[in-house]
């Protein structure tokens, strides 16, 4: 194990399956010579070239059309979004083409891309480059959702994602490229749909997923210091979303706050929450299960107000506090 940062978790997934298989293809806005605006895509298009390393002209609607036209005919694409708020020009190709030619076709017609894009607020961008805007995408069947928070995930469930026959949309927290973390020098991958404990706990069960997870790991030993036991749940995948783990995990603590980036409203939280109420798990219950989710407010460009619109470790702990 070395320790590699989320950035070149990413990168390596891309390249080492590009090495592996001649129909993946990666395509987007200044990922080729520029090495893609956050630096993610830097050195593929040396060792690739122009033909499978494709820069592509803002046109987000039409490239993705594009990635899904080679989709259909053997080519298994990744396509790279600028910023995750231009996700809503793709969801035409990806919510009424892609996520459904296999169920129309009878399976004959497979969709196999991966649709990459980086999310959230915290580096001054401002309301049109730092949404959460992953429930553009929840409420379709025949997409998956990834969104990773570590190194080590992100690398795993890329690989899987791009191995998949299916669409997936792949999440990745800006602030999240400069994090590092232990990832494997040999073959991984790890299989979508399956959610992780973090931390094992006993008092109260915190679920997370992307940014926020490491909130809720810090919170954690912060309130272990004052003697409450807590156990994390990353989701990992939040379509399909593994219903066991979380089950599991609230039947054992009898507590559940679901922690999230985005708005509280209309967030993929309430879903968490429903899943836990509609399951054996609701007679294990102390307490209602809570949720803490952004602020309902454009992301403003004032950094001061930016950090306060996004749970933080610290309301994370006076929340549990609150609930035990």
């Amino acid at each position: 194990m070395g320790k590699i940062s989320y950035l070149q978790a990413i990168k390596d997934a891309m390249s080492e399956e590009m090495r592996r298989d001649d129909t993946v293809i990666f395509m987007g806005e200044d990922i080729g010579l520029y090495g893609g605006c956050f630096g993610v895509s830097r050195g593929m298009f040396d060792e690739f070239g122009p033909e499978r390393v494709k820069d592509m002209p803002i046109s987000e609607t039409g490239f993705t059309y594009a990635a899904f036209g080679m989709a259909m005919f053997g080519m298994r694409p990744i396509v790279e979004i600028m910023f995750g708020d231009f996700v809503s020009l793709v969801v035409d190709p990806i919510v009424n083409g892609a996520a459904k030619y296999r169920f129309m076709t009878g399976g004959l017609v497979k969709a196999p891309m991966v649709l990459r894009t980086p999310f959230g607020s915290g580096t001054g961008a401002a309301a049109q480059h730092s949404q959460c805007l992953e429930s553009l995408f929840l409420n379709t069947p025949g997409l998956k959702v990834v969104m990773p928070a570590t190194a080590y995930d992100a690398k795993g469930l890329l690989k899987s994602a791009i191995r998949d026959d299916n669409p997936v949309c792949f999440f990745e927290n800006k602030l999240l490229y400069r994090t590092n973390g232990e990832v494997p020098e040999e073959e991984y991958t790890i299989e979508l749909g399956k959610a992780d404990v973090k931390k094992e706990g006993s008092d109260i069960t915190l679920i997370a997923w992307s940014r926020t997870l490491l909130f809720c790991v810090e919170a954690a030993e912060k309130l272990a210091e004052e003697g409450i036991s807590c156990e994390v749940v990353d989701l990992r995948t939040l379509r399909p979303l593994d219903t066991k783990t979380i089950i599991d995990s609230v039947c054992k603590t009898g507590k559940a706050l679901v922690v999230y980036e985005a708005p509280k409203l209309g967030g993929f939280g309430g879903e968490v929450v429903a899943t836990i109420n509609e399951s054996k798990a609701f007679y294990h219950l102390d307490a209602p299960v809570e949720r803490l989710g952004g602020m309902e407010i454009p992301v403003p460009y004032n950094p001061i107000i930016e950090k306060q619109i996004v749970p933080s470790v610290e309301d994370i702990v006076a929340k549990v506090k609150e609930m035990m």
